[in-house]
């Protein structure tokens, strides 16, 4: 298969730049679960979109610091590009910023965390496990958020959730999926996250976020739901 990554992260920092920027986060993710699939890569934060979405067997769209209330052009670009998507039947795929945007675009609402923020490893709980899930149970990802989706789209299938966090994923029909989470991230980059945030973040928060770097991330399996939606989106 050939996927498109929509690159949504705005940091440019430094910190960032030492790392795997989300275009290799992103394809390292799928190469866990289906090495052989292509995945491109397109700085939509910067103004750079696919000419034709069609021509790509699904799409993922990534996580960001920046809000969907920001009121950028690249946000309402790609939030028109989401609605054409999904009218089309292209199997879209959304994290964190990704699920949020998707929800905005389709009529939903994004708004503060009731509890603040959301740091470290969080465990959601499958509630209505779609097809490409399996029996559901759970499934262990990293959380760095302080907004949420408060309303999801109408007609959407709630899939996950966390405790303050209702609509944790969402599927429509078989060619939407999304989840509040990040499975593309490692635990040796929440480790160094948490460490550049330190001082932005509420200490109790970073302490508690800290403890949770003793367990490992589900990040194969959840890669493999990811490939699973694909897979059944185009079966």
């Amino acid at each position: 298969m050939k996927l498109a990554t929509l690159v949504t992260n705005t940091d440019d920092s430094a910190f960032a730049h030492a790392r795997d920027l989300d275009d290799v986060k992103f394809a390292k993710l799928i190469a866990m679960v289906r090495p052989d699939w292509q995945v491109s890569a397109f700085n939509v934060k910067d103004g750079v979109f696919p000419d034709d979405p069609a021509a790509f067997d699904g799409v993922m769209i990534t996580g960001s610091p920046a809000s969907v209330h920001d009121g950028t052009p690249w946000i309402a670009r790609l939030e028109e590009l989401i609605r054409q998507m999904v009218g089309q039947g292209l199997p879209v795929f959304g994290a964190c910023f990704g699920h949020q945007a998707i929800a905005t675009a389709l009529g939903g609402t994004v708004g503060y965390n009731p509890d603040g923020w959301a740091l470290g490893l969080v465990e959601t709980q499958v509630t209505a496990p779609a097809p490409w899930m399996g029996d559901g149970g759970r499934f262990a990802l990293y959380a760095a958020h302080k907004e949420q989706v408060t309303e999801p789209p109408a007609g959407v299938r709630i899939l996950t959730e966390t405790p303050g966090c209702p609509v944790g994923g969402f599927a429509i029909g078989a060619h939407v999926y999304t989840t509040q989470y990040h499975p593309e991230i490692e635990p040796q980059f929440m480790a160094d996250l948490l460490d550049e945030i330190a001082d932005e973040v509420p200490q109790d928060v970073l302490a508690q976020a800290r403890t949770t770097l003793a367990n490992p991330p589900d990040q194969k399996a959840f890669a493999e739901t990811i490939a699973q939606f694909f897979e059944t989106a185009r079966g």
